[in-house]
């Protein structure tokens, strides 16, 4: 979409201080160093790597040592006005404006919205039941690592990537833990049965504990201090905490309150234009053709795609394969999904040390992997071989 002539001296405005709003900032301000940008953020908009949080306790990171810049830093990066603690109340797409909640009303020439997801919160019952933590920013991770204190034993509800990952590096801390899941398997949505059987046993062997196809009805205090899970077979789990990672849900209800229209996430084209003009939506947020992905790898093409775009040059966003490291050390795993509705099958070979399972295609062609273990080093020539979700 051009750049609007008329409206040049109103800023870019960002929602969201991310990896998503970030990558957008620097990308645009790659190409154009003068349009005024505003970056708006509820929390301190300091810059951190999210997926970090999720293997910080073996590396004995505090919240303090894992921001890498301040607010005021990235502003004078980004040449731009960074506000922190800036909640937006209301999007008025015909008058291009924004409302925040103190009042502000602050117009636009494009709107970028990388508002990101919030926790799914299990419905549970039990006195301790508000005890449940959850990792989704900085300020949780802080909240979850003082929690920890003393702990020796932690309960995790959800087998998938993000319950896995701190399962694995709540290890190196001596603490243990068990992971609770609905699903028969750990990595459920992303690995075949016989990688998920080969990374559950590894993860065994260190140390992690897993209870499957049950979930938490309650949680309560127990006198002397710990929590007790009561499950949904009937049985019970105590624990000295109780950590929630069940998943994301896209950040939306800004959005449908303005008249944009939403599904899981906030759709878009692949110009990554929202139902709204002048409206884009970008990262965990973001439902591109029915692909809601909230990994690193497609924000980082959306953002560079939506760069370009913002300065009046319209670059469709392109999704390469992209596999996801699974940052479990004690079982190595890197993944690379088929598309959605693929046609297919898995062909898994697996030894002592290495998994690799394949998912082939009419032909036998390579539509999607997962590799554990030693084979892991097969990465890159098996990424070469598999098509791109959206190509040129």
């Amino acid at each position: 979409m051009p750049v609007d002539a008329a409206a040049t001296t109103l800023p870019v405005v960002v929602i969201g201080s991310g990896l998503a709003g970030y990558a957008v900032a620097r990308e645009f301000r790659k190409l154009d160093p003068d349009t005024p940008l505003l970056l708006l953020s509820r929390d301190h908009a300091g810059f951190y790597s999210k997926p970090m949080l999720s293997n910080a306790l073996a590396g004995q990171k505090t919240a303090a040592s894992l921001l890498m810049k301040p607010a005021e830093k990235m502003a004078s990066e980004l040449k731009a006005d960074v506000r922190a603690g800036v909640s937006v109340r209301r999007i008025d797409t015909a008058a291009r404006t924004v409302t925040t909640d103190d009042g502000e009303a602050i117009a636009y020439r494009d709107l970028v919205l990388a508002l990101g997801a919030d926790p799914i919160r299990p419905a549970l019952a039990g006195d301790a039941a508000d005890a449940v933590c959850a990792v989704n920013d900085l300020d949780d991770y802080a909240r979850f690592a003082d929690a920890l204190e003393g702990a020796k034993s932690v309960a995790i509800l959800g087998a998938g990537l993000i319950g896995c990952e701190f399962a694995n590096d709540l290890l190196h801390r001596g603490i243990t833990p068990t992971v609770l899941d609905v699903a028969d398997r750990p990595l459920s949505r992303l690995l075949p049965a016989e990688a998920s059987a080969w990374l559950r046993e590894r993860l065994e062997a260190a140390g992690v504990s897993f209870r499957l196809g049950v979930a938490a009805s309650r949680v309560d205090h127990v006198v002397g201090g710990g929590l007790r899970l009561t499950l949904s077979d009937g049985g019970a789990l105590r624990a000295d905490r109780v950590l929630s990672a069940i998943g994301l849900q896209p950040r939306t209800a800004l959005a449908a309150a303005a008249g944009i229209a939403v599904a899981r996430g906030i759709t878009t084209d692949r110009l990554l234009a929202t139902s709204a003009t002048h409206v884009y939506a970008v990262g965990d947020c973001s439902e591109v053709l029915g692909l809601n992905l909230p990994y690193v790898m497609p924000l980082m093409q959306q953002s560079r795609a939506l760069a370009a775009t913002l300065c009046g040059r319209p670059a469709r966003v392109v999704y390469p394969a992209m596999p996801v490291l699974v940052k479990t050390p004690a079982c190595p795993t890197v993944v690379c999904p088929p598309p959605p509705g693929a046609s297919g099958e898995w062909q898994v070979v697996s030894s002592a040390d290495a998994c690799e399972a394949r998912f082939a295609g009419a032909g036998g062609s390579l539509l999607g992997f997962a590799l554990l273990g030693t084979a892991t080093t097969k990465k890159h020539t098996w990424v070469a071989e598999v098509p791109a979700w959206l190509a040129d």
